[in-house]
């Protein structure tokens, strides 16, 4: 396993990470998310990704169940979440980044993660109704008080990016140094054009997620959806029109020749790729250990 730095910051992420979207208490529990986190861990990987609305909690809990039974040295690996979407419905619980649904998310993170911090925190996406100012203050108070080392943004635009680093530099506060963003070869605008100044005159960092975009880029849907794919999960519909789409299908399939000339499967082909531009951290990638 090859190691990078987290942007500009010290922090080095595995090239590969595991998240636990949609599989962590969807399609997965304890049993199964202990033995494809440890056959992770064993192949190097340092960084698994997480989120308070994963699974509505269920994806931390076992995350952080596993972690406690596997008893790892807590300075060997990374652990993130984020926030914005909430766990209930009221007007300060949902949807917000405001400072007080923030300092209340993070504990309860903890308490599920079964862990006194954690190392990387998203805004998970971005406030309009809340100042930039206020979530920046926020975010810094929680790592000074030591609950998380790291914050960053996820599927936030460059301008919010950037207002909310100019503003922690000119209060001297904890700036965000990663984004989170969706990151493949059917997704690539964002990550290459829209960010491009903030790898230089910031030092961001990615965190990159959904490099197979849901399974596509794999060739497994080229057919129709599988069984016990993420796109046959009820309440996954919106994700199953995005993937069965005919324009790219034939896309993936014309990858097939490429992938075979290269001696490797469509998936290594996506996450080599993705892996291959140089301000990429870390991709997540995710499993359901149903093939191992």
């Amino acid at each position: 396993m090859n190691y990078r730095r987290l942007g500009t910051s010290g922090l080095k992420v595995s090239e590969l990470s595991f998240g636990s979207w949609i599989t962590y208490g969807n399609q997965m529990g304890d049993d199964l998310a202990r033995d494809c986190m440890a056959a992770a861990y064993a192949a190097g990987v340092n960084f698994f990704d997480n989120a308070e609305v994963y699974a509505k909690g269920r994806s931390e809990t076992i995350m952080g169940n596993v972690l406690k039974k596997q008893g790892w040295r807590r300075s060997s690996y990374i652990v993130s979440t984020k926030f914005f979407w909430g766990l209930n419905d009221g007007p300060n619980e949902k949807n917000t980044l405001n400072r007080k649904y923030l300092m209340e998310a993070v504990d309860g993170s903890l308490e599920r993660l079964q862990l006194d911090y954690v190392d990387l925190v998203f805004c998970h996406r971005p406030d309009a109704e809340t100042p930039i100012e206020e979530t920046v203050w926020a975010m810094h108070d929680m790592i000074r008080a030591g609950k998380a080392h790291y914050w960053g943004t996820s599927e936030w635009s460059a301008a919010e990016i950037m207002a909310a680093w100019q503003i922690a530099e000119r209060h001297h506060l904890a700036k965000p140094v990663m984004e989170q963003a969706q990151y493949n070869l059917f997704h690539r605008d964002r990550v290459e054009n829209e960010y491009a100044r903030l790898y230089d005159d910031i030092g961001f960092g990615l965190t990159t997620w959904s490099p197979l975009a849901s399974g596509l880029l794999t060739g497994k849907y080229n057919d129709g959806i599988p069984t016990g794919s993420r796109a046959a999960l009820k309440g996954y519909e919106w994700l199953a029109e995005s993937i069965v789409d005919p324009a790219k299908i034939a896309k993936v399939r014309q990858l097939i020749p490429i992938a075979r000339d290269l001696d490797c499967t469509l998936a290594q082909l996506a996450l080599a790729w993705c892996i291959k531009n140089r301000h990429v951290s870390t991709v997540i990638t995710g499993a359901t250990g149903r093939n191992r």
